[in-house]
């Protein structure tokens, strides 16, 4: 891989494509040039493919945009062959393409071989069509693989009721994670687990459990109303993708108050402000009601970052962890009943290590002092500096972050 720049303008880094790739750069876009670009990025080990006009494929890789070297720019023809390969021919009985004209953009799941899924997201922009795929691996990791505190985690999929929530930025880690723990679930357990998702991006066999898995758009019309179906289906444990809109939050909520074990997915950036978010997305006169379900529901928060390694090639995840009433911690249940979330952070660190909770800063401070991300990348992502400045050995600081530390604290 390569850097280039020249007269000062910063240019994206560059991939040698595998040559079934290279072989097909200057033709036009077909689905054999769709396979080849498929194969590139598993070969590669990118987890993303991104498609516009006027720039060559662009691989993600370890968080970073690498350029197809050798590649053409693509034109619109190229983006339109892609989306009918994906999505079919665009016709009036075609559901992708209807979502696409409706909304300005589509998405599906696309089996690539045996060799992984993915998702992939067609959108409008400037008037041409641009593709974004997501590389879902086949492989599952397991907790240890994903640096999760096992013996909590394990525990908490043992619950026989409660709302698990997965939260963080877009393309942090939130669906390998939860398709961790439903694996988990499905080898340990004997239960009905329904998943719910938009689309289906891990597969899942039943094992000791059953497994059912629906798709929004093909299966059922919309994550609230799935929720409520299911409850007729006898399940035990629900994965729904996203919560989306106040329907399928406030089902997701009564599920879980009713012997449920649920898990979902916010965007949000730590434990105490997913709390807030799922209360204040309802109208006033509702959240006192929301707040009580969310007391005694919430059986955990996961909120997750993946970060640049630096000892070596790929990324590794940071996880705040907070557990709820749900999950065996009453503390955090009584602050949502009293809407003191600001002292959650106090209680995660003093009292809920025990329980496997943690703050992201001494996530992160822990793998700044581990010598596996750079103290920029942990400074840059903590929502705390100070927290994070604190637990971070003073070995590893720079100099003016040490200096800038002493001020504060004083002599």
């Amino acid at each position: 891989m390569t850097e280039q720049s020249q007269a000062g303008q910063q240019y994206r880094k560059t991939v040698q494509a595998p040559d079934v790739l290279v072989n097909k750069a200057g033709q036009t876009l077909d689905g054999e040039v769709m396979e080849a670009l498929l194969d590139g990025c598993v070969k590669l080990g990118a987890s993303d493919i991104h498609m516009t006009v006027g720039e060559p494929p662009i691989y993600r890789r370890h968080g970073h945009l690498h350029d197809v070297e050798g590649y053409r720019d693509l034109d619109a023809q190229d983006l339109l062959a892609a989306s009918v390969f994906f999505l079919g021919e665009d016709t009036g009985e075609n559901r992708y393409w209807n979502d696409y004209h409706e909304t300005g953009g589509s998405d599906i799941g696309h089996a690539f071989e045996d060799r992984g899924r993915f998702r992939i997201s067609v959108f409008g922009q400037k008037r041409t069509l641009a593709i974004a795929l997501r590389l879902i691996p086949t492989d599952i990791l397991t907790f240890e693989q994903l640096g999760l505190p096992v013996d909590h985690v394990t525990e908490l999929c043992h619950r026989q009721r409660g709302i698990v929530l997965l939260t963080g930025p877009t393309g942090c880690g939130k669906t390998t994670t939860i398709a961790s723990m439903i694996d988990y679930i499905n080898r340990e357990r004997d239960v009905h687990i329904i998943t719910i998702e938009d689309p289906i991006e891990y597969y899942h066999e039943g094992k000791q459990s059953i497994m059912n898995q629906r798709e929004v758009g093909v299966d059922v019309m919309s994550f609230a109303e799935a929720v409520r179906r299911n409850m007729r289906s006898d399940p035990d444990v629900m994965l729904v993708g996203e919560m989306r809109d106040l329907e399928t939050m406030r089902a997701c909520l009564q599920a879980a108050e009713t012997g449920h074990l649920v898990f979902s997915t916010l965007h949000t950036v730590s434990a105490p402000k997913t709390i807030d978010r799922l209360v204040t997305a309802f109208p006033a006169i509702e959240q006192e009601e929301i707040r009580a379900m969310t007391s005694t529901s919430l059986a955990a928060v996961f909120t997750e970052e993946l970060i640049p390694r630096i000892d070596q090639e790929g990324r590794i995840a940071a996880y705040e962890i907070m557990v709820g009433e749900a999950g065996g911690s009453p503390a955090i249940g009584n602050l949502i009943r009293e809407r003191k979330t600001s002292l959650m952070r106090a209680v995660i660190q003093s009292s809920g290590q025990s329980m496997g909770m943690q703050l992201m800063e001494a996530a992160l401070a822990r793998l700044v002092n581990e010598k596996k991300i750079s103290f920029d990348d942990g400074y840059n992502r903590s929502n705390e500096k100070n927290d994070f400045l604190n637990f971070v050995d003073n070995s590893m600081m720079p100099e003016m972050y040490a200096q800038a530390l002493q001020d504060v604290d004083g002599p």
